[in-house]
């Protein structure tokens, strides 16, 4: 799973990136980072840049949402034991009855 796990990795970063860098470009209500890169004229790119950019940014982010997951999913460690099977009994047993140490002196 480690080979596995890096690749996923390595594709969240770039998909994560590359959503940065569609969002910074898009002018939906202002000016943007979008007005570099043409004065802020809309045909720039072509008049079908808002449709290719939108479509871009709902892949970009459904690839970030479901490589999330399947990260989350494949590094989680798997828990066994409780949080009272890791405490040694010694432990339990002196701290029980911490109230009637202070009585007994």
């Amino acid at each position: 799973m480690g080979v596995l796990s890096i690749i996923l990795l390595v594709l969240f970063i770039i998909a994560s990136l590359l959503l940065v860098f569609i969002v910074a470009i898009q002018t939906e209500g202002g000016s943007g980072l979008g007005g570099i890169f043409g004065g802020g004229s809309e045909s720039t790119f072509g008049s079908q840049t808002g449709k290719v950019i939108n479509k871009a940014t709902a892949i970009l982010g459904a690839a970030f949402l479901v490589l999330a997951i399947v990260l989350a999913v494949i590094n989680k460690t798997p828990s066994n034991d409780s949080l009272l099977k890791s405490i040694p009994a010694e432990q339990v047993q002196s701290a029980s009855e911490w109230w009637n140490e202070e009585a007994a002196k």
